[in-house]
């Protein structure tokens, strides 16, 4: 079974307001009709550059390619900013970023165990030990910019969805990271350095990143075809590869094990933080 990493896309000016993608393992989110939806929904998700194939209606909007959530606020808003890539297989940003540079984006950990909270500490030291105008501080009380919480949900269709988040919205990063404790998705006693790689995917989603592999998710999952380009055009960073990114930690699907930035994450990182 492959964990893919399910993203929960939320900004105001393209991918903003309740985008999701998850993380799964060997995992695919069951797809009803696309007649659920309506046409002129499905009207506008063709019109982002998603597949409307299997797209159908979920809690807070319309669930398309598996693993994204796309609500009425995201469909309605027009895009005014270029992607990133890298290579074939790119490194991709939504239209939305983080702004207010530099900045402190504040995390907390609600109801979740002992492994969640050193995942958390694990993905937050890995951001700020690469010296971005964006870092992250975990804190016990208060609000937080980005809250993450428990959901529990089986596998289905040979996928097991591991955490989902969004995309910034406004210029503030998406709100919350929702991560799964069903046993299924990390087992009873949790390896701290997979979580913490989950963790550290859905932080990218919350400040701007799609896959990696957006152009083919088969890449990672096995399975699946392009994302799409959300209707805005793609920029390659120079100094990167020209083939197939391996081990970015925004690939799809997650390989079961620990992932952090390769060379390539950094690049994109630093250019855009």
């Amino acid at each position: 079974m492959k964990k893919q990493i399910t993203l929960a896309l939320s900004f105001v000016a393209l991918l903003a307001a309740v985008l999701v993608v998850s993380c799964q393992k060997d995992a695919h989110v069951e797809p009803a009709q696309s007649s659920d939806v309506p046409a002129e929904v499905l009207a506008k998700i063709k019109a982002k550059g998603f597949s409307t194939e299997g797209a159908r209606i979920v809690k807070g909007g319309y669930l398309v390619e598996n693993d994204i959530i796309l609500d009425d606020n995201t469909l309605n808003t027009e895009s005014t900013s270029p992607n990133l890539r890298i290579a074939e297989v790119e490194q991709y940003r939504t239209s939305n970023l983080v702004t207010g540079l530099p900045r402190v984006i504040t995390v907390k950990v609600t109801g979740l165990g002992t492994a969640f909270v050193q995942g958390t500490d694990l993905a937050i030291s890995r951001y700020n030990a690469l010296g971005l105008l964006i870092t992250f501080q975990r804190i016990t009380s208060g609000t937080a910019n980005i809250n993450i919480v428990g959901f529990y949900q089986a596998p289905s269709g040979g996928f097991i969805t591991l955490g989902s988040a969004g995309f910034p919205s406004g210029g503030n990063p998406y709100n919350q990271i929702s991560m799964n404790t069903h046993p299924n998705a990390y087992g009873t006693n949790p390896n701290v350095n997979y979580v913490g790689s989950v963790i550290q995917h859905e932080i990218g989603h919350c400040i701007g990143f799609r896959h990696t592999d957006y152009m083919n998710r088969a890449y990672s999952c096995g399975s699946g075809g392009n994302e799409g380009t959300a209707g805005v055009g793609a920029v390659l960073i120079p100094g990167t590869p020209s083939g197939p990114d391996a081990n970015s930690w925004m690939l799809a699907c997650s390989n079961g094990g620990n992932r952090t930035f390769n060379a390539n994450d950094i690049v994109a990182l630093n250019y855009l933080y």
